[in-house]
């Protein structure tokens, strides 16, 4: 069931559903989130349920603020505080120490939990309604509104016709950001970059004001980092079967298969010669934010047509496009 995300009553109802244990679809700037009390494990288990997804992957918590932190964590270090101060509200995970005998199941049971604010009015309006009430939910677990490892949801649509239509969805339009928060883990002394997304490593290196390290460093050192929502080898991945090539790559494929093509998308940046009338065809923007806010529902869109391969041209290798880069190499693990 959809309803206006904007609608005072739709918050309230959506409320009613959490504080019920129930389970929502709710609005963010990244993607759409299947939500719960994060602080329930009932209610966090029906998330795994629904998903088809492992008990042992953690979530992340979305909170009202940064107040809400210290509800589900310990002894978050200044450099994480930091990163709140720069970026909160917005696309940004922070892995942080967990309290003890809070969220247990929505950190899979690891000793370290996700935190974000998001900055969707719809998804802060039921947070702060849920944090407000005589007996206060402090987050909501989120992960995306989708079959686990499966491309992520961008519109309201996209979760009903994900999950069903018995799900009650706050519909806020269509996400602003298109792709995951980046992940930084915050919780082994030095900030250690999980998942890119739309917030930079330059960006977080500066507002940190400490170099960033990489999953594959740190383990190095000190071991394996947490495990962390979105970052399986194999995810995002759409029915179809995704190729990345480089544009000469693609024009030599189309024009071996020529007018014969066909039960093929394309997905690229620069023009191409296209033979075949029966390939679909669209254009990659040449701006990366651009891109990650219509990823998924292009890869959702070719689905829907039916197509049986996705190419796609390999994103530029530059800062800006690591989180594009990233959900595309695991599309096509």
């Amino acid at each position: 069931m959809l309803l206006d995300g904007n609608a005072p009553e739709s918050i309230a109802e959506a409320a009613r559903v959490i504080s019920a244990g129930g389970l929502l679809g709710l609005p963010t700037e990244t993607v759409y989130g299947l939500a719960a009390d994060a602080a329930s494990a009932d209610a966090v288990a029906k998330i795994f349920t629904a998903k088809g997804r492992p008990s042992n992957h953690p979530l992340i918590v979305h909170v009202a603020d940064a107040a809400g932190v210290d509800h589900f964590a310990v002894d978050v270090p200044t450099f994480a505080r930091q990163l709140m101060q720069a970026f909160w509200p917005g696309p940004l995970t922070l892995i942080l120490p967990r309290r003890p005998g809070v969220g247990a199941e929505t950190a899979g049971g690891q000793d370290s939990i996700g935190v974000r604010c998001p900055s969707h009015p719809v998804a802060q309006a039921l947070l702060q309604a849920l944090a407000a009430q005589p007996d206060p939910v402090w987050g909501l677990a989120a992960p995306s509104a989708n079959q686990f490892g499966r491309v992520s949801p961008t519109t309201a649509q996209h979760v009903q016709a994900e999950m069903g239509g018995d799900l009650l969805v706050l519909d806020g339009g269509p996400c602003t950001v298109g792709i995951e928060s980046t992940i930084i883990d915050c919780s082994r002394g030095a900030p250690v970059l999980l998942r890119p997304g739309a917030i930079t490593r330059v960006q977080v290196e500066a507002a940190c004001g400490q170099p960033l390290q990489s999953a594959q460093e740190i383990a190095d050192t000190a071991g394996a980092a947490p495990r962390a929502s979105g970052t399986l080898e194999s995810h995002y991945a759409p029915s179809a079967t995704v190729r990345l090539m480089d544009a000469r790559a693609l024009q030599t494929a189309l024009d071996v298969l020529g007018a014969d093509a066909a039960h093929i998308a394309v997905y690229a940046r620069t023009p191409l010669r296209i033979a075949s009338e029966r390939l679909v065809v669209r254009r990659m923007p040449a701006d990366a934010d651009a891109t990650a806010q219509q990823l998924f529902a292009a890869l959702r869109g070719f689905d829907a047509q039916g197509v049986k391969l996705i190419w796609i041209e390999t994103p530029p290798d530059a800062p800006d496009w690591e989180g594009v880069r990233d959900r595309l190499q695991r599309a096509a693990a």
